[in-house]
């Protein structure tokens, strides 16, 4: 019971404030402008400053761990060929495939996996591991499959010269890479500059969440329904059965442990909905998925987390 208490905890509230965005948009407070500026200013401003200070501000010197990092990467990597090969045989709507990869196996790493391994050990090294071994490629792998799924642009080398460069000016691959720089350094920015970045960084979540209600289209969400359901089950249950098996017989455990669940586990990231509406994709199946998600997870990782304290592997 006190594992059900804490997830709903952690996942309601995150869900409610995109209630609250769709129902500020059905009174027209907020519009499809709002929308679209907000978007556009996550995605290139208050998500990279997020990603650059949880990265930055960890000493990855001391607390990296090459196993864990490859770990991640490897099952992050795994997941998403696997979801694009399947989307290829048996997903009809093919103007959907993009979304669909997308959802299906990016985490919300990010915002909401700190937030429960914070919450379970406190202060965490782990988290900012799991995102440089995971991060950078959710978001080279979902650049790659929105530009190559995507309504427009040219074919073949076309779309590979297209993906190379929204590869490279990727607001969020840039700022991963500068945090690891910063933290790699030592550097040690004045209290002023720390308290701007930490102002920003704050703005995200919300931002990106208010965003994701006020865009979110319910008609539009019931008509994807079986693609909806179809991400989340891969997402919540088929992801973390593939890969949790490995993660315990490589003997990772704990703080790590928690890590790698949450990498494989935890809903789909509003960052997913600003990413397929800043390449030109309609957005509904991403927007839905990620609200699903997010209102299962309460449940799905509640069963993880008991599952996993129950035969000894965390505490």
């Amino acid at each position: 019971m006190e594992n059900f208490v804490f997830s709903i905890n952690v996942t309601i509230p995150i869900f409610l404030v995109m209630v609250l965005g769709w129902g500020l948009k059905q009174t027209g407070m907020l519009n499809d402008n709002f929308v679209t500026v907000a978007n556009k200013f996550n995605f290139q401003v208050t998500l990279p400053f997020l990603l650059f200070r949880d990265i930055s501000s960890v000493d990855i010197r001391a607390v990296f761990d090459l196993k864990y990092v490859l770990f991640c990467a490897a099952a992050s990597s795994a997941g998403f060929w696997a979801v694009w090969g399947g989307t290829k045989l048996f997903l009809k709507d093919k103007l959907a495939a993009g979304e669909f990869v997308q959802v299906s196996f990016r985490s919300s790493a990010a915002v909401m996996g700190l937030a429960f391994i914070q919450n379970i050990y406190g202060q965490s090294a782990m988290g900012p591991l799991m995102i440089i071994g995971a991060v950078p490629l959710y978001n080279i792998y979902s650049v790659l499959v929105l530009t190559f799924e995507g309504q427009q642009g040219r074919a073949g080398e076309g779309k590979i010269k297209e993906a190379c460069v929204n590869i490279l000016k990727n607001p969020i691959i840039i700022s991963i890479f500068l945090g690891l720089l910063v933290s790699l350094a030592g550097i040690q920015f004045p209290v002023l500059l720390n308290k701007t970045i930490q102002n920003v960084a704050q703005i995200a979540t919300p931002l990106a969440l208010v965003t994701l209600g006020a865009g979110f289209e319910g008609r539009k969400a019931l008509a994807k329904m079986g693609q909806t359901l179809g991400a989340s089950i891969f997402k919540l249950v088929l992801q973390p059965l593939a890969f949790l098996p490995a993660a315990l017989a490589l003997g990772f455990d704990g703080e790590k442990l928690i890590g790698i669940l949450i990498m494989l586990a935890s809903p789909a990231t509003p960052s997913c909905y600003i990413m397929a509406k800043n390449m030109g994709h309609e957005g509904t199946l991403t927007a839905s998925t990620v609200a699903s998600t997010t209102l299962l997870a309460s449940f799905t990782l509640t069963g993880w987390i008991f599952l996993l304290k129950t035969m000894g592997y965390i505490s």
